[in-house]
């Protein structure tokens, strides 16, 4: 069974106008999605002493998500507002509560390590420790969002294998230029969610695209997270790039049908 480590950022995303409170940030999501495709997975990163915090962990250990190092901190779980228009989810304002501070340290690090893959994201703060995950034979994956070359991507991209990010807006021809700047930072594979439009990715000799999966839309909420999973369990079994897609594809259809990330 493969074992996935994800680590960083964590949020409570609170729906407005109903109340309701679903526990999600990409690397949670991500550990979550990969327990449904029937891997082993683990979390690692901050909550605070507050209910969202017990909320969510309580959630991670019902989807039997590893939690052992998830440091629990007096202080606010960060928390995104969120409001639903046509099936999109809408980011309001986001507390980043004690993630602000939050740094994997040397036990984070060897735990991390002990796992198949590393995965994390531009809000994970954990870019600093990948140079040292990769040293120890360890193959790194990073989602850059919808800013893969912020502050955090320059700094984590040098190490990483798989890389991630989303853009619905670009045409084809410059999609592809933006992925080949990613790709000359160091990643071996890049590949780039397009929402409605599907995927594509590179993998340093040739370009790859696939479509999407037709479903009714409830929240789109997690989609990406999924699709990154279902990519990723199908890349360490050794699958082609373009089941690795597909089963993104796959497992983002199944997120899009209900609400909330999961």
């Amino acid at each position: 069974m493969k074992n996935i480590a994800c680590v960083g950022d964590n949020c409570i995303d609170y729906y407005d106008a109903t109340g309701e409170a679903f526990p999600g940030g990409n690397p949670v999501n991500v550990s979550v999605y990969v327990r449904r495709l029937g891997g082993a997975s683990s979390y690692t990163g901050a909550v605070g002493n507050d209910r969202f915090g017990a909320l969510l962990l309580d959630a991670l250990r019902g989807k039997g998500v590893d939690v052992s190092h998830v440091r629990v901190l007096p202080g606010r779980t960060a928390l995104t507002h969120v409001t639903r228009e046509n099936g999109d989810r809408v980011l309001g304002d986001y507390d980043e509560g004690v993630m602000a501070a939050y740094r994997p340290d040397e036990e984070d690090v060897a735990f991390l390590c002990a796992h198949d893959l590393v995965v994390t994201g531009l809000w994970g703060h954990a870019e600093g420790v990948l140079e040292e995950v990769r040293k120890r034979g360890v193959p790194v994956a990073f989602d850059g969002a919808e800013r893969p070359f912020d502050p955090a991507g320059k700094i984590a991209l040098p190490h990483t294998d798989v890389a991630f990010f989303s853009d619905d807006a670009l045409e084809e021809t410059p999609l592809r230029e933006k992925i080949l700047r990613v790709a000359g930072m160091g990643p071996k594979l890049v590949v780039a969610t397009r929402g409605s439009r599907g995927s594509l990715a590179w993998d340093g000799a040739r370009f790859y695209t696939c479509g999407i999966v037709s479903c009714p839309v409830v929240d789109t909420m997690g989609a990406g997270d999924s699709f990154i999973a279902g990519f990723l369990m199908a890349w360490l079994e050794g699958k082609p790039v373009s089941d690795c897609m597909r089963l993104g594809a796959e497992q983002a259809a199944v997120t899009i049908g209900y609400a909330g990330g999961w």
